[in-house]
């Protein structure tokens, strides 16, 4: 059987208070009781050293008169709620205050010296009570004698009573503490009892698939926190449930179209529909289809290898040397749209220290975009230039542009534009995410600045290269 958390800390709080009282109980006890004790002995003692003081006057070698002192014996008996009689040395008792039941009285196996170190003693005073009493003894001299003893005794079941009055008010303040510290529990249920219960029923929701509950907590704790983190990515997830579905289904059409084609063509070959003086013909737009599958397979690889950690082989290259080289592969391309890229660096070397092979296919894809969509008789702006310690490069045409809409969607894996649709019948909409993939993989940035019927530019950064 399970428990909650919730149960967990109301039973350690309920066992907190039981042993808290239990402990109290115990030490303040005791500590009580030798406090009252040792307070009421030292008052009696204090007490019985003076009437030990008087009557010490009296012994002067005459008989023995205490009449004189015995209203201070009452008096003294009364204020401490005490008992006093005098002793002789022998232990008989000789003056007692009321009820006067012991005069005449030799204690048996009496000794002043008993109490050893301490200035009392308890019990019942060598049989002399039936119940238990705390007793003080102060001895009487003269002329360098002891003539007797002043005992005060009383009762130890007043001394308890005592400790029992200052211990209730001790039980009373530690149930008082006790109950005012329930403010914690209500504290607990309330800002982590309740917010973890929604917190828990939301990842259940999640675990069972409904990634589009939402868990409702307003708070500016730590708890608000992860229920917010939570909210995040469930919808995190969702859009990547939602992105796994576009996926597979972009990738089902861009496979299914030149398969079509592919075997729609043979089986004309096959069945005679072609003639064979067209076969040629045919045959190479095979040929077309099946490279652009082997495109579309190439570039799915790349972009699993970027999702791959520690894929990159970094080493210091000059930037302006790639874009060159990167241009002059373009050659062909950009004269028969009669295009000029122009090329614009700040210095004649520009070191970085990035991936050869990668940036190489990025400075490809943005050109290859670039004369794509750019019009005919027009130019390509390229540049490098250094500005807050890292390489910016920039690939800039005055071509068709893109559209708003469109602007957050082209890094997206498969997607094209109605403008590119129309365009590039050969694309497989995984240039950009694997340019963007790159960049993001060197940590750095990429950024696209467009306007429809002016152009596009784009933007991205590469580290300087280590010295």
């Amino acid at each position: 059987m399970t428990h909650s958390l919730y149960s967990k800390f109301v039973l350690g709080y309920l066992l907190f208070g039981l042993l808290g009282f239990i402990t109290i109980a115990t030490f303040s006890s005791h500590i009580t009781y030798r406090y009252l004790l040792d307070e009421t002995s030292d008052s009696m003692y204090d007490e019985a050293n003076l009437l030990a003081s008087s009557y010490s006057d009296i012994y002067q070698g005459k008989n023995v008169d205490f009449s004189s002192v015995e209203p201070q014996l009452q008096a003294v008996a009364t204020y401490l709620h005490a008992q006093a009689c005098v002793l002789d040395s022998k232990g008989t008792v000789i003056a007692e205050t009321a009820p006067a039941s012991h005069v005449g009285l030799t204690i048996r196996g009496f000794d002043p010296t008993a109490a050893g170190n301490r200035s009392y003693m308890t019990g019942h005073f060598f049989g002399m009570f039936d119940q238990d009493t705390l007793s003080v003894l102060a001895p009487i001299t003269g002329n360098f004698n002891t003539y007797g003893y002043v005992v005060l005794h009383k009762s130890m079941a007043l001394v308890l009573k005592g400790r029992d009055r200052i211990l209730n008010i001790v039980y009373v303040t530690s149930a008082i503490i006790f109950l005012l510290s329930s403010i914690i529990l209500l504290v607990f249920t309330k800002t982590v009892y309740f917010p973890l219960k929604k917190i828990t029923a939301g990842a259940m929701e999640y675990a069972d698939g409904n990634l589009e509950h939402t868990i409702k907590l307003e708070t500016n704790d730590e708890m608000g926190y992860l229920a917010n983190t939570l909210n995040y990515m469930s919808g995190e997830l969702n859009k990547l449930e939602e992105y796994q579905k576009s996926f597979i289904a972009n990738v089902s059409h861009d496979f299914r179209s030149p398969l079509t084609s592919i075997k729609g063509y043979l089986e004309a070959i096959l069945d005679g529909t072609i003639p064979p003086e067209l076969y040629d013909k045919y045959l190479h737009i095979v040929i077309a289809e099946t490279e652009r599958l082997n495109k579309l397979t190439q570039g799915m690889l790349t972009l699993s290898s970027l999702d791959s950690k520690g894929f990159l082989s970094r080493s210091n290259f000059d930037i302006n040397r790639v874009i060159k080289d990167t241009a002059a592969s373009f050659e062909g391309t950009c004269n028969a749209k009669n295009i000029v890229l122009d090329l614009t660096f700040t210095d004649d070397v520009m070191m970085v220290y990035a991936d050869l092979g990668k940036i190489q296919q990025v400075l490809y894809n943005l050109i290859d975009n670039a004369i794509k969509f750019s019009h005919p008789d027009s130019v390509i702006y390229i540049q490098t230039v250094l500005k807050y310690g890292k390489i910016f490069v920039s690939v800039k045409d005055t071509g068709v542009g893109i559209p708003k809409s469109s602007i957050k969607k082209i890094w997206d894996r498969f997607y094209k534009s109605d403008t590119s649709r129309g365009k590039d019948k050969k694309g497989t909409g995984l240039g950009l995410s694997i340019v963007k993939e790159i960049i993001q993989a060197h940590g750095e940035n990429i950024d696209v600045v467009s306007t429809v019927d002016v152009g596009t530019e784009f933007i991205f950064t590469l580290p300087k290269a280590i010295k």
